[in-house]
């Protein structure tokens, strides 16, 4: 009897590892995907918008990279460096996924009302990557003020692709079950 109920208790034990695990690779997974389509939509405005003032892909990508290795680095490495650009830009995506979907976890309003909560985390991301993030990094100082129309973009794509992309698939694939604290 006793050795019935250990390896009752043991197998019960394993199955239940096992369904932890298999939600943890989903959630992983979801992350990532979410992660990724907030990137994508981001950089595809960035794109989009700066190639209307004739700032081409390499160019952004090299600019990215430049926050990292320095705008000279950045010119001199070629195809190195925008890819270095793409890696850190979708990088910088999911940072901002994991951080969301933590944050979620701890503050049941992300999930309950999306699209304030996404805003809001959007507006968050904007501040802290453009007056913490950007003058820590080794990003060349622009020339001139940014234009009025790069300003409203840059927050409008980091509220929309970013805060509220990632706050939307976020409760979608990822919230809790209800009834769950």
């Amino acid at each position: 009897m006793r050795k019935a109920r250990a390896a009752f208790l043991f197998a019960s034990r394993r199955l239940i590892i096992q369904a932890a695990m298999r939600t943890k690779s989903r959630t992983l997974i979801a992350i990532f995907w979410i992660g990724l389509v907030a990137g994508t939509l981001d950089i595809a405005d960035n794109l989009i918008f700066n190639a209307f003032r004739g700032i081409t892909p390499p160019m952004v990508f090299r600019f990215i990279a430049s926050g990292l290795i320095g705008a000279d680095a950045a010119r001199s490495y070629g195809l190195t460096s925008i890819a270095l650009g793409g890696a850190i830009h979708f990088f910088i995506a999911l940072f901002w996924t994991i951080v969301f979907y933590l944050l979620s976890r701890k503050l049941d309003f992300l999930i309950r009302r999306p699209v304030l909560g996404g805003l809001l985390y959007g507006a968050f991301v904007y501040l802290f990557m453009n007056f913490v993030i950007v003058p820590l990094s080794r990003v060349p100082p622009r020339p001139a003020a940014a234009t009025l129309p790069a300003r409203i973009n840059a927050v409008l794509a980091i509220l929309l692709f970013i805060g509220l992309t990632i706050s939307l698939l976020t409760r979608r694939y990822l919230s809790r079950p209800s009834g769950s604290h």
